[in-house]
């Protein structure tokens, strides 16, 4: 079933839509000029009932001084955009020809705003870059960029973050002279002016973006910010930086006083809370102070979804967190980004599904809910390829770009090559493929997250939902008498909430298992409790308990799709539904166990994979943005 292909080039075998009972089926091209944020005016396809889009909202390039250091100078948003329309690309890791299964619809380049283009820039002998003390300081270590002299330049700027003493005798504040601040604007319009090259709305959609790369004592805050506008609004800032503050707060009074300024709107995106060391669903603010309600109306206001999937791990929830979740362990990641490498225990600040759950009692307790978001799924690939199938996974920079080089260190953390996950994307429910569709469907939290194939999945909530919607125009009855996924429930909707969720296979990969709700409530103690339930399985099973088997030959990395479904769909009402208490409901789809890339890569070196240390297979997924439940 599964053949791995090393130039990296796949055929599609045809175009997948959600389609069936008349509910998605794509309308003729529109007649109507779409201006404004988009641009130039041309025919886009509208739908009502929404399409999914897909897309990779974090992607590096060699405007990143990690990228540039890690040995892949050459790597740039031209290159990146080329990739994830379809195109085939000589790698900027490895030099071979790679390319998509198939073309992505979305892409936003997420650069770190921190030092953006300055080791590029540098190396190109500009005037006020090169000439710095920090510029002739980096160029006598790597005249040539050789690999030890770059990773030296790196091992300089992550102790100089830090504060801690390095060679060079560099602090934070040479490099905020020297290469931050107001010299990075050249590298920025230029990166502007390559998104609206490549900008086709209707076709593909290049979303403006970078990363705000905090990482306060250690902990990963980071956050992807983007926005609808285009480069006319873009090249009117310069994006805010971590070396300004490295507080979230003070990045979302930017992002407020820039909107407000500029008539301009922004989605910020946390990533990676899996090695947060508990910062990421804190209970209390970084300066000591409790979370208040202004803290989480101001945090609800700009970051209405998070991460929970991609290459430095899933952070969805933990075998330690969710012990009685038998997919919880599912590519865990906790190779924290310090100095020492440390590998820090998991917390209930570090996860998805727990800081969903500290949301509800935090709500309790000052009205508001400031962990309220959808689910995300993106690469953080510092390659400038979203490349993260399993069978054509480019890893996550030049230090893990083929699998001999995988049993080595990454230079994150403590982790090596095979500690990375080949994941994610996410999936978009949006009118049209165009920049405000696409953050207008981020806005309401009508996204999901992938960690690999693309499965098609609706999810509505409401509390009249029959087998006779599901079987007739299940969107427009969605839509009509319920919220879609991200949404809330009418506290006096009904009795107990009913579900209507439909998810189909990725046409070029394995069948489906089974589909999970997983549940969080708020008792009325103030504790917070979780539950999964299967609600859907694959071959006439009746007990999720009963697994779906395995068909992955582990010789030759094959498997066939003669277990499991194509599509599973079900109603599904909750039996334990409490109309007294707080609760979130998201959906989580199996797949059946296929290869994971490091079998492929044990087969392709002739070693046991055991010395991967990971399992030979893995069940890809998806998980929705949840529906919540408050009473009045």
């Amino acid at each position: 079933m599964i053949k791995r292909n090393f130039t990296g080039i796949f055929l599609s075998s045809f175009l997948f839509l959600f389609t069936g009972c008349g509910e998605d089926k794509k309308p003729e091209a529109s007649d109507g000029a779409m201006t404004g944020s988009e641009g130039t005016p041309g025919a886009v396809s509208v739908n009502p009932n929404r399409e999914v889009y897909w897309g990779d909202t974090h992607n590096h390039t060699g405007n990143s001084f990690d990228v540039f250091l890690f040995g892949t100078p050459n790597s740039t948003p031209e290159i990146a955009y080329r990739f994830a329309k379809g195109e085939e690309v000589e790698s900027p890791t490895t030099g071979r020809p790679m390319k998509l299964s198939k073309p992505l619809d979305f892409l936003v380049v997420a650069d770190h705003a921190e030092l953006l283009g300055a080791i590029p820039l540098m190396y190109a002998n500009t005037p006020g870059i090169t000439d710095t003390k920090t510029g002739e300081t980096f160029l006598k270590i790597a005249p040539d960029k050789s690999e030890e002299g770059l990773q030296k330049i790196y091992d300089i700027l992550q102790y100089a973050a830090f504060d801690q003493p390095n060679e060079a005798n560099l602090g934070s504040k040479d490099l905020i002279g020297d290469l931050g601040g107001d010299k990075r604007k050249e590298a920025w319009l230029r990166y502007v002016e390559t998104a609206e090259k490549h900008h086709d709305p209707g076709t593909f959609t290049t979303l403006i973006g970078w990363e705000w790369s905090s990482n306060n004592r250690g902990a990963n805050l980071h956050r992807v910010v983007f926005m609808p506008q285009g480069g006319e609004v873009a090249k009117q800032f310069l994006p805010y930086s971590a070396l300004s503050s490295d507080n979230p707060e003070d990045l979302w009074a930017w992002l407020e006083q820039t909107s407000t300024r500029l008539d301009a709107e922004f989605v910020a995106i946390p990533h990676n809370p899996n090695i947060s060391l508990g910062l990421m669903f804190p209970e209390t603010r970084l300066n000591g102070e409790p979370i208040d309600r202004e803290y989480a109306e101001m945090r609800m206001k700009w970051e209405r979804s998070v991460e929970v999937t991609q290459i430095k791990g899933d952070s969805e929830t933990h075998p330690a967190l969710s012990p009685n979740d038998e997919f919880a362990d599912f590519e865990t990641y906790d190779f924290a980004i310090t100095p020492d490498g440390s590998r820090p225990a998991p917390t209930e600040a570090d996860y998805v599904r727990s800081g969903l759950r500290r949301g509800l009692a935090l709500e309790s307790k000052i009205g508001v809910n400031p962990y309220k978001v959808g689910m995300v799924g993106s690469s953080d690939s510092h390659t400038g390829m979203s490349s993260i199938e399993e069978t054509n996974f480019a890893g996550k920079g030049q230090h893990d770009a083929l699998p001999e080089k995988r049993p080595h260190p990454t230079g994150i953390g403590s982790s090596k090559g095979w500690d990375m996950g080949a994941a994610g994307w996410v999936g978009v429910w949006a009118e049209s493929n165009t920049r405000q569709s696409l953050v207008d469907a981020f806005q309401r939290k009508e996204v999901y997250a992938t960690t690999g194939p693309r499965m098609t999945l609706r999810f509505f909530g409401g509390f009249d939902f029959s087998e006779d919607d599901m079987s007739g125009d299940m969107v427009a009855s969605g839509y009509e008498r319920g919220v879609p996924m991200g949404g809330d429930l009418d506290p006096n909707g009904g009795p107990a909430p009913t579900f209507m969720i439909r998810a189909l296979k990725d046409p070029d990969a394995a069948n489906l298992d089974r589909i999970q709700v997983v549940k969080g409530w708020l008792e009325p103690d103030g504790e917070t409790m979780e539950r999964v339930y299967d609600v859907a399985l694959s071959d006439g099973r009746t007990h999720g308990s009963v697994a779906v088997g395995n068909t992955v030959d582990l010789a030759t990395g094959q498997y066939t799709n003669t277990i499991g479904d194509p599509e599973l769909r079900v109603v599904w009402t909750d039996p334990d539904f409490d109309p007294s208490k707080s609760a979130f409901y998201y959906v989580r789809v199996l797949e059946i166990p296929t290869p994971r890339y490091s079998l492929l890569d044990a087969i392709e070196l002739g070693i046991p994979v055991e010395e991967t240390g990971h399992p030979a297979t893995i069940q890809e997924r998806v998980y929705s943005s949840p529906i919540w439940y408050n009473p009045d």
